[in-house]
């Protein structure tokens, strides 16, 4: 038998191979396509739950956001960083999922700045509507701090404050994303409010990030503010842990008078015009110390 095989021509020994394979392929394209046929039925049906739970079944988009059945090809484009395929799709600029789930989000949760910026500079909307994932919550979630930078330049609300999540800053905190949470504040996030009684303070301090803690501090957070358990931040740090220890040194070295002065002119300037104190005709230690670049 062995004699009979090596006389064989040495394709013909893997032709079973090669024909196994093949067979596999077209019985996988045979499936996929028999599930695009089923789902696009549901689709035009109406029966757009079906299709979705068809899709979530056999096709996974992450982070709970499992819709397929109506994903566009923007939708791919962003989420892929595809810019040239981006751009010939802009049409559809503002285009969601069932779920909600829009190209912009997609853009900042894949942390493509770059698709992000075109998508808002063609009318994409930075400010996600009432119950639909929220871009820059996303991009708070993932670290994304460039993402961020864009979309507060293009007018999101920094202290959108969805029910079940909280701000953006809260989230950032959560995550413990440093990046974040600093950008988020630079543009003018309210350092209080975080998710009901819960404050970023209270989210960094439970998470043990004394970095984080720090920036908040300096940003004016309130040591003294209770949750809903009527817990303080420095209450609800691990026992021992390096955030319990910055937190009770805080309170033993208040803000100085620096810091306070700093605080003021801020507030007094409002968040919707923070961006201009590099115009003021201040020297530039002092505008870079406004802006927290610099310690005076």
């Amino acid at each position: 038998m062995t004699q009979i095989l090596e006389e064989r021509p040495f394709g013909l020994q893997y032709t079973n191979v090669y024909l196994s394979i093949f067979v596999l392929f077209c019985f996988k394209l045979f499936v996929k396509i028999s599930l695009s046929i089923l789902t696009h039925f549901y689709v035009v049906k109406g029966n757009r739950k079906e299709a979705a739970r068809i899709a979530a079944e056999y096709y996974n988009f992450g982070q709970g956001h499992s819709s397929w059945a109506d994903r566009s090809p923007l939708h791919e484009a962003a989420c892929q960083g595809r810019l040239l395929a981006l751009k010939t799709l802009l049409s559809q600029v503002n285009a969601t999922t069932i779920d909600g789930v829009t190209p912009l989000f997609n853009a900042c949760s894949a942390g493509s700045v770059t698709c992000a910026e075109v998508l808002l500079e063609h009318g994409a909307k930075p400010q996600a509507e009432a119950f639909q994932p929220s871009p820059i919550h996303e991009a708070s979630s993932k670290g994304q701090a460039a993402c961020i930078e864009s979309l507060i330049s293009w007018g999101a609300d920094v202290d959108f404050d969805i029910p079940h999540l909280g701000t953006p800053l809260y989230i950032a905190c959560v995550s413990q994303q440093l990046q974040c949470t600093q950008k988020l504040l630079d543009g003018g996030a309210n350092v209080h409010k975080g998710h009901f009684l819960e404050t970023p303070l209270h989210a960094a301090a439970q998470k043990d990030c004394p970095e984080i803690i720090r920036v908040l501090l300096d940003f004016g957070a309130n040591i003294n503010a209770r949750n809903l358990e009527l817990q303080r931040p420095l209450e609800t740090a691990p026992p021992s842990s390096t955030a319990e220890a910055v937190l009770l040194l805080y309170e033993a070295m208040p803000r100085s008078l620096c810091q306070l002065c700093r605080l003021s002119i801020r507030n007094y300037m409002g968040r919707s015009r923070l961006h201009l104190i590099s115009h003021l005709r201040l020297p530039t230690l002092l505008k870079s110390f406004l802006q927290y670049r610099q310690i005076l």
